[in-house]
């Protein structure tokens, strides 16, 4: 509470009080009161009027302490009013009266947004499983009709494929635990399986792989993993130079095993690195490539901190590497060993 504007909004009530106080004055000195009687009955007001204003203060001061504390305890500060006791006061009991008003129109109103938004969002990964029918269709008719056309279709519908599959997770982001399916998972199937699922894209860009052998196995989600690995794939041949090549790794570190995928392309600027884990962040090569929307690497980090993978990039002129580090069971660890 704001002390001088306090008693700032007390000074019409000092100032009557110091009215009555000359008046009283002039009143006993007319009735032949001694001065120094008149001084005493003054002293006494003036301290009984200190001594209200102070204790009136200092106790609102504590009741306004304790609210502002309550509310820096709410992670919804708009449902204080649930939280507070009812006041003392007839305009205090206006205020809490409003409070509790607004926190029911701010809950009914969230309310209706939140049954919007799951509404659209179901809507969304219903159109996104219909679409992927037709997208599939059309690939196995390109597939048995193979034709200089139909590889440049299937490379369009597998960025098509890309695409639905980032929309679908970007909505099922918020809420990955309900969609889990941890279990044990060879790292260099899922490598594999994310390679086929880009191959048209690697080809089209002349990109060269250089996979390390791999018999590290990990606990995670063998799906959300491989949609992580066709982002980061999908990046390297975005960003790519000419003879491009991208190098798929594995190595152990302490109690984790460090998936690293490293292309030559042109490198990410040190004044971006720190930033391009943020949602929407482009960054230079985003205003030189036009497909870049900042969103593929927003969700691997998302999906990275549900999962409870350690995602760390690093750059240079020479190209980047992204690692991904998968915590090792202890058991399985002395197993492997």
């Amino acid at each position: 509470m704001n002390s001088r504007r306090y008693w700032k909004n007390r000074l019409p009530f000092l100032l009557t009080n110091l009215v009555c106080m000359a008046a009283l004055t002039v009143f006993l000195l007319v009735c032949g009161n001694s001065v120094s009687a008149v001084v005493l009955i003054l002293i006494v007001w003036a301290l009984i009027l200190l001594t209200g204003l102070v204790l009136t203060y200092w106790k609102r001061k504590r009741q306004m302490k304790k609210l502002l504390d309550m509310a820096e305890q709410l992670s919804e500060r708009y449902l204080i009013s649930e939280v507070m006791e009812l006041p003392e006061q007839a305009e205090d009991q206006v205020y809490y009266q409003l409070l509790k008003m607004a926190g029911k129109s701010m809950l009914e109103q969230i309310g209706e947004v939140e049954r919007e938004r799951l509404e659209y969002k179901e809507y969304i990964e219903q159109w996104i499983h219909e679409i992927k029918t037709p997208i599939t269709a059309m690939k196995l008719l390109c597939e048995n009709h193979r034709t200089d056309w139909t590889k440049e279709l299937l490379l369009e519908l597998e960025k098509t494929n890309r695409f639905t599959e980032q929309a679908l997770y970007y909505a099922r982001s918020e809420h990955t635990e309900k969609d889990y399916s941890v279990r044990e998972m060879a790292l260099s199937q899922v490598v594999h399986q994310a390679i086929a699922d880009n191959k048209y894209l690697l080809l089209q860009g002349g990109m060269r792989l250089e996979v390390e052998e791999m018999q590290d196995t990990v606990y995670s989600d063998e799906k959300w993993v491989r949609f992580i690995l066709n982002q980061l794939i999908a990046n390297a041949v975005k960003y790519r130079t000419e003879q491009p090549v991208l190098r798929i790794s594995t190595h152990k570190r302490q109690d984790q095993v460090v998936l690293v995928m490293e292309d030559n392309g042109i490198g990410i600027a040190a004044s971006d690195l720190p930033r391009i884990f943020e949602k929407g962040f482009t960054g230079q090569n985003g205003r030189m490539v036009q497909q870049s929307t900042g969103i593929g690497l927003y969700l691997c980090k998302r999906l990275c901190e549900k999962l409870g993978i350690g995602i760390a990039a690093e750059s240079s002129e020479q190209g980047t590497a992204i690692s991904l580090a998968f915590h090792i069971n202890c058991l399985i660890h002395e197993v492997q060993g």
